[in-house]
């Protein structure tokens, strides 16, 4: 091996280490955040039904998620006699792949990413549409009517809305040029108001909603109607698969979230009339404001769970396709015309 070949080798080790290292620091993070999320939602819904929340393990309940992992992990896991076992098996598997595949292309400050590639918006439609397979397959493979209503629910209910999730974005994608999310995010840097939810607001109403339709939750959350449905598409799993489902549910939550903040809220920047106002805040760390929007928008999926009902199955399909798709459709068009008059403007 000459000398050219070695440097060459060299340093494809340490990119493959430093992808490793990306990797782990990633998955650890969200891991854990995906644990205290489920502790943050008991206790801030506690807090709105003037309740306590967990209180017992830890001070303050602070040690329930970890309990509760425990508990998942020891549990007997349960297996229907009639349920075609291999796929029941990788279904939940199947689904939390999909959800934590997508944080490969979400940078979570300038630089930290762990592949920035250039259709990073179209990569996460991808993997959120490959990760209803698992639910699909769980329904199928448990034999039971509850699961299989529960599964065909959540199919029909991700095509419906993730046709409103993409177009909702289209007007983003044509603001900034690029289906690269950190390219958005420096988009946003040179835009006059450093936000994209000032113009992009349609999208973004569009966007929230479908987002919550996506991740399967209230007042959307019709897959699961433990009124109707005992508890949907995992009725039959138990132990850690039965975890697994929540831990997929919630990494999509957590993904969800930060497409909403690269993408409408600047990211890991500040507007620049806000850094002007109080200049001092530039010191703090971009990674900072990203968690601080990210805790932000998940906090407005609890409050929400909190406040509404679940809609019936019927008028959960009449808002995707007679109003979201429609306002969506709208808010591409206005940004179309309102692009190429400002670029004609300018000329």
């Amino acid at each position: 091996m000459n000398i050219g070949s070695a440097i060459e080798l060299k340093g494809l080790l340490w990119d493959i280490g430093v992808i490793i290292f990306k990797i782990a620091i990633v998955l650890a993070a969200v891991m854990g955040h995906v644990a205290y999320a489920t502790y943050f939602e008991r206790k801030v819904i506690a807090r709105m039904q003037m309740r306590l929340g967990p209180m017992i393990v830890g001070p303050y309940g602070i040690l329930q998620p970890i309990a509760d992992g425990i508990k998942s992990f020891f549990k007997e896991d349960i297996i229907p006699a009639n349920a075609d076992k291999p796929i029941f098996f990788m279904a939940p598997v199947f689904g939390l792949m999909a959800a934590l595949t997508t944080l490969a292309v979400i940078p979570f400050y300038d630089g930290f990413i762990i592949s920035n590639i250039n259709i990073g918006l179209l990569f996460i439609f991808a993997m959120s549409s490959l990760g209803v397979y698992g639910i699909i397959l769980a329904g199928w493979a448990s034999n039971s009517k509850y699961s299989f209503l529960g599964s065909l629910r959540c199919s029909a209910q991700v095509i419906s809305y993730e046709v409103s999730l993409g177009l909702s974005l289209v007007g983003v994608m044509l603001m900034a040029g690029s289906l690269n999310l950190t390219d958005i995010v420096h988009a946003q840097q040179r835009y006059p108001g450093g936000l994209y939810i000032i113009p992009q607001f349609i999208g973004f109403f569009t966007f929230v909603v479908s987002a919550i339709a996506e991740t399967n939750r209230t007042p959307f959350d019709l897959p699961e109607a433990e009124t109707e449905l005992v508890a949907g598409f995992f009725t039959e799993y138990s132990g850690m698969r039965f975890a697994l489902f929540f831990m997929a549910e919630y990494t999509g939550m957590i993904v969800m979230s930060s497409v909403a903040v690269l993408c409408y809220l600047g990211g890991w920047t500040l507007p620049p009339f806000i850094l002007k106002l109080l200049p001092f805040l530039a010191a703090v760390p971009g990674i900072v404001w990203f968690v601080l929007k990210l805790y932000a928008c998940i906090f407005f999926y609890y409050w929400i769970r909190a406040t509404l009902p679940r809609y019936r199955y019927d008028q959960l399909m009449s808002i995707g396709w007679k109003v979201l798709i429609p306002l969506s459709l709208v808010n591409v068009v206005i940004t179309a015309l309102m692009k190429l008059w400002f670029t004609n403007s300018h000329v």
